[in-house]
């Protein structure tokens, strides 16, 4: 059809494909056990969904084909990025031999004999469908861009005709096909920027490809997204902010994929709606005070990152502020803000970019003075840290504690505790030639439940016998141990029975050998730790514990734990992560910050090295000396202005001798007042929600 959209060549290529991979989805996978598995059928639902799309290009008219060609392969892209993710990152289960045990267990998933032919039958499923949607977004936006421009604005074509209404959708004219602004560019090629954003957000953390991050695209990885919502309709600016958020989490936290089997899905499922109502709130006051848009996108993004860190879905990870961990000078503001500062001021940067990129070029005065006034502001920030970084270094020294940190290297998920415990008895061993004032194992060091098996008879019971060695080997330190380890409490239950609950715990021992004070973690890893929905939602609960997840009960005290050389508290693995908390461990005493984690079970250094660049924060907000003893890495010190003393190498058995001096107490703003600045910026967000809705101020400022 020369005269009109080419359907016949896309008609049969999808077509086609669509048959190709049911096929492979009736035979396939390959070289893997026989059998569908739900994430089959979610494969078989999305080939549904090109066969209808292959349909619907065949024959739709009007609307509907321009929507087929231009619309919907965005959509499908986004939904096969999401799937093909899911199924990539979950095949690194595939050598992990305990997976494989509750495979065979419960049956609800399928692993290949390893990673390979796993990523191998994801590629060969997911890859030509992504090809296929990559070809129809380019082919139809080069080929008739006029009409592009027309479809992805929603605007009205030259003339004042609505030429997506009134015309037949077969038949281009051919004034329609001349050459779109530059203006109109974000709107034509929206989703493959949100793909660039997307990509540049996670390279500005540490990431696959960098492991220390590129903390300067941090300052830029948002401007994509933002000139596009500048430019797209209101729904599509939905669609697109959601699909930037979901995959800049995955990609960013790919890791959750070995933590549990359900992690990374949980993760995802929670970040569509949240970035879905964000996004929705975000635009309806964008489009309404479009002129003050680079002030309102950092507000609004600081009060979601609060809001996304809160509560039992709280998931502090990712927060643009953190990217600039290395910045020293910039991150002094935490103190004062906290780390939602060090966001606003990455945030507003991009913002003022996208400002100016989206401004006429006959307004310059509109689309500079943002510039300026946030170079002044960066300027002052910086020579405010340098000062607070400098007066840092000069404070008198109360005294000096020395702490080893042990990081013994395993897994303490596989079964091998004597392995385990005798690699922490050598490290410890040659670390105690420091004299160390505490020793420090990581989160579940020590595997076996002391309190538990302490009291089983060691003849009848090989963990039994374990823990009694670990307590002798304790006595004989001449030292104070900390290590991570299981423990419960029983309490009354009905009918004279005993209801016992398990906790992910810390456990402080005297030279003596006395069980001094205990942890529990309070902030559980949501759906994988902690699941407090049982009664409401038992068919998510049974869920959870067919796919080995284990569930913890939550503590409720903050414990300050006592020496006397130094009191410390321990937030247990990604409890360091949350701002409040910490500062609250502060508050009840704590002088130094002494996190243990065990980060091995994710097989990357990526994991460990994120989990540090986020607590790092914790230092500076709150003046205290960070320490973290970890399974496998980042095992580290960090001083009181966010600056890294020393750390150990990823996956490698070694010990680290923290000699830390304490300083007179000192309350930041940040400890005094916690959270003040984001709950400000959700404040301001309302307020400005309730002006928007004022008639007469949205007809002065809705248009730049």
């Amino acid at each position: 059809m020369r005269s009109g959209i080419e359907r016949r060549t896309p008609t049969l290529l999808i077509g086609a494909l669509s048959l190709l991979e049911f096929i492979v989805f009736l035979f396939g996978p390959f070289g893997m056990q026989s059998g569908k598995t739900p994430s089959d059928y979610l494969f078989m639902l999305l080939v549904l969904l090109h066969a209808i799309w292959a349909y619907r290009i065949a024959t739709a008219e009007r609307r509907l084909l321009l929507r087929a060609l231009f619309r919907t392969p965005e959509v499908l892209m986004a939904l096969t990025l999401v799937l093909f993710l899911l199924s990539y990152i979950f095949a690194s289960n595939a050598n992990m031999s305990y997976v494989q045990r509750f495979a065979a267990t419960h049956g609800n998933i399928r692993l290949a004999p390893d990673s390979t032919v796993e990523r191998l039958n994801s590629a060969l499923r997911f890859l030509p469908l992504l090809l296929i949607q990559a070809w129809m977004i380019a082919y139809y936006r080069i080929r008739y861009p006029r009409t592009a421009v027309v479809v992805t604005t929603g605007r009205r074509a030259r003339g004042g005709t609505d030429w997506a209404r009134k015309r037949s959708l077969a038949r281009v004219p051919q004034r329609l096909t001349a050459r779109p602004a530059l203006g109109d560019f974000p709107a034509v090629w929206a989703l493959p920027l949100v793909l660039i954003g997307a990509f540049l957000y996670v390279l500005a953390f540490p990431s696959f490809l960098d492991l220390a991050g590129i903390g300067a695209l941090g300052f830029v990885c948002l401007v994509p997204l933002l000139i596009v919502l500048y430019r797209v309709p209101f729904g599509w600016g939905i669609f697109y902010g959601t699909a930037f958020g979901v995959l800049e989490t995955m990609l960013t936290n790919f890791w959750l994929g070995t933590f549990s089997l359900v992690s990374l899905q949980f993760v995802t499922g929670v970040m569509i709606l949240e970035f879905a109502l964000f996004m929705t709130l975000l635009l309806w006051l964008f489009r309404r005070l479009k002129a003050f848009g680079y002030l309102i996108v950092p507000i609004a993004w600081v009060g979601f990152d609060l809001l996304r860190s809160d509560g039992f879905l709280g998931f502090p990870w990712g927060m643009l502020g953190v990217t600039q961990y290395r910045f020293t000078s910039l991150i002094q503001i935490a103190a004062v803000t906290g780390v939602w500062g060090v966001t606003f001021v990455v945030t507003l940067a991009n913002a003022v970019i996208a400002h100016i990129l989206s401004r006429p070029f006959a307004q310059p005065r509109r689309a500079l003075a943002p510039a300026a006034g946030y170079l002044i502001l960066l300027l002052a920030l910086l020579v405010e840290g340098n000062i607070a970084s400098l007066a840092q270094g000069v404070q008198p020294v109360a005294r000096t504690v020395t702490i080893a940190l042990i990081q013994q290297n395993t897994d303490p998920r596989k079964t091998d505790y004597t392995h385990t415990f005798d690699v922490l008895k050598r490290l410890t061993d040659n670390a105690l030639f420091y004299r160390p004032d505490l020793v420090v194992w990581s989160e579940t060091a020590f595997v076996p439940n002391i309190r538990r098996w302490s009291t089983l008879d060691p003849e009848k019971y090989p963990l039994a016998k374990l823990v009694r060695e670990f307590e002798a080997y304790q006595r004989s330190l001449g030292t104070w141990l900390l290590t991570g380890n299981d423990d419960y409490t029983l309490t009354p239950g009905p009918n004279g029975t005993e209801k016992r609950k398990d906790y992910n715990a810390a456990v402080l021992f005297s030279p003596q050998g006395q069980r001094m004070q205990t942890y529990h973690k309070i902030h559980l890893v949501p759906f994988t730790e902690y699941f407090p929905y049982r009664k409401q939602l038992p068919f998510v609960y049974d869920m959870l514990t067919h796919f080995d997840v284990y569930l913890w009960e939550p503590g409720t005290e903050r414990t300050v734990f006592w020496t006397p050389k130094v009191t410390f508290s321990t937030p247990i693995c990604f409890e360091d992560a949350f701002p409040n908390d910490v500062r609250e461990f502060v508050r009840a005493g704590a002088k130094i910050i002494l996190n243990i984690s065990n980060d091995y079970w994710s097989l990357t250094p990526v994991e460990g090295m994120q989990h540090y660049v986020n607590a790092l924060f914790r230092a500076v907000e709150n003046r205290r000396p960070l320490l973290s003893a970890t399974a496998s890495g980042v095992t580290a010190y960090v001083d009181t202005s966010g600056r890294l003393v020393e750390r150990l190498p990823f996956y490698k058995p070694a010990y680290l001798i923290a000699k830390v001096p304490l300083y007179r107490d000192r309350e930041t703003i940040y400890t005094r007042y916690g959270d003040w600045f984001p709950k400000l910026a959700l404040l301001l967000f309302a307020i400005l929600l309730f002006v928007s809705y004022s008639p007469s101020v949205r007809g002065r400022v809705a248009r730049p």
